[in-house]
């Protein structure tokens, strides 16, 4: 692909709005924009005007005025791609963003391929791989969280941690290869205990940072929560009361749900996948069994599972519910035990009943939640339980979190790396391996940030990227 040549798309969202934005990038970005714009102010030649200002005109196809548009002009090297750059702001109308769109096509602008605008801020030294792949994070933001996330990426919080481990590592590497080049001189330049030193430190640094992925992973894509239980047992009316709509269908006959229904809430700044599944029963019917079988299988997936209970079951039932429940989920899952239909007994039993042996016995230390779902009683206190299976110390202390796989891999074979030069340094290997060691880490580092990089790699990223970003 040419990155010399000049590149046009629309910015703003498909479809009609107020305002839509026409953004281009290189070399004869002010020049096309010229053969097409008629200044309100006579004479004026764009390319000769201030960096970071707005001109207002109208946009011709030779006679024909298409649309007033106002053109903010961006000059290199202080501009978003580090080249000339012209943003076009027109009324929102598809047809009059289809006709500047091909004007500008037909002047000499190519149509942009996606993400290329952020692939070339990266080419040109603007920001590094995963500053640019945190621009396309903060766009499919769906959270707080994750836009906090992003936005921290994206202004290097990430970025500069491992610039500074490669540096520092950098410096240690040069001075073992030295010694190589001295090495029948049997000199050493690199002091093996300031290096251990930098070696702990950094595999610290590593394993904590590979830790963040599983919070990252949940803020990125949101916590999978599967509701499951007896049929009747209210698990639709909850999730309607959670969603605040008739998303369920509810009715007193047992085994209404046959499929798994989602979807999604926003609890302060979390997202949540709630998943309603069908209730666990013995049944002979293949619809309801089908359901029942995928409910076996979202438990396996979910990160919390919220186990449904009548308040009114018997001993035996409320027993074979949480085991049941218990020996399908895997380790590193969270059970809450949500005792339902409260309302239908006097407060000071429903409180007797919470003190007997087969809830506190039987649930172990998972959370029990008593609500009504049906008039919605104590969901506050069941969000506040979902929200305490987030740690979010790590997102209130700005601290730096992983949320992208590629970097996790990347750090996890950097681990490994720097894991083989500590058991070098305790074994006292020679410095060509030691130094073949430090490499590989500082060549896994270097891929998560750009300075190792190849053509697979970035079309890999930049290919999911929205046209005109």
């Amino acid at each position: 692909m040419q990155f010399n040549d000049t590149i046009c798309a629309i910015s703003t969202a498909q479809g009609m709005g107020a305002i839509a934005v026409i953004r281009l990038s290189g070399p004869e970005s002010f020049s096309i924009c010229q053969n097409i714009f008629k200044p309100a102010k006579k004479g004026k030649v764009l390319a000769n005007e201030k960096a970071n200002t707005i001109h207002f005109g109208t946009i011709q196809d030779k006679e024909t005025s298409i649309d007033e548009v106002l053109i903010s002009l961006f000059k290199n090297p202080h501009s978003f791609t580090g080249e000339d750059i012209a943003e076009i702001a027109c009324h929102g109308s598809p047809y009059i963003q289809q006709q500047i769109l091909q004007l500008l096509i037909r002047k000499g602008a190519r149509l942009a391929t996606p993400g290329e605008f952020t692939q070339r801020a990266f080419l040109n030294g603007k920001m590094d791989l995963s500053q640019a792949e945190a621009v396309a994070d903060l766009i499919a933001s769906r959270s707080e969280a994750a836009r906090r996330v992003a936005l921290q990426q994206m202004r290097g919080g990430f970025s500069n941690e491992l610039v500074n481990l490669r540096g520092q590592l950098l410096n240690f590497i040069s001075l073992v290869e030295l010694e190589l080049d001295f090495s029948e001189e049997d000199v050493e330049f690199a002091n093996r205990d300031e290096l251990t030193k930098l070696v702990d430190n950094i595999s610290g640094l590593l394993t904590k940072l590979i830790k963040s992925f599983s919070l990252g992973n949940v803020i990125k894509n949101g916590i999978p929560v599967a509701i499951v239980g007896h049929t009747n047992a209210g698990k639709s009316t909850l999730l309607n009361t959670l969603l605040q709509e008739e998303k369920a269908i509810v009715s007193d006959i047992h085994g209404t749900t046959r499929d798994v229904i989602e979807d999604t809430i926003n609890i302060e700044g979390i997202t949540f996948r709630f998943i309603d599944t069908a209730g666990i029963r013995e049944t002979i019917d293949k619809i309801e069994s089908l359901g029942i079988e995928r409910t076996y299988s979202k438990i396996s997936k979910a990160q919390i599972v919220l186990l449904m209970l009548d308040v009114n079951d018997p001993d035996d039932k409320i027993h074979e519910a949480i085991t049941n429940v218990k020996n399908r989920m895997n380790e590193g899952q969270q059970l809450i035990v949500v005792v339902n239909k409260t309302d239908l007994l006097e407060d000071k039993v429903v409180e007797n009943r919470f003190h007997e042996s087969s809830f506190r016995e039987l649930a172990e230390t998972d959370a029990i939640v008593p609500i009504s779902a049906k008039h919605h009683t104590n969901i506050d206190g069941l969000t506040t339980e979902l929200l305490k299976t987030v740690n979010l110390t790590a997102l209130d202390n700005d601290e730096v979190i992983v949320t992208n796989a590629r970097h996790y891999e990347a750090l996890q074979k950097s681990l490994e790396a720097i894991t083989r030069v500590s058991e070098g340094l305790t074994s006292g290997i020679s410095g060509d391996f030691l130094a073949q060691d430090i490499r590989e880490v500082l060549h896994f580092l270097g891929e998560i940030t750009g300075q190792i990089n190849t053509d697979e790699v970035l079309g890999n990223i930049f290919k999911n990227f929205c046209i005109g970003k």
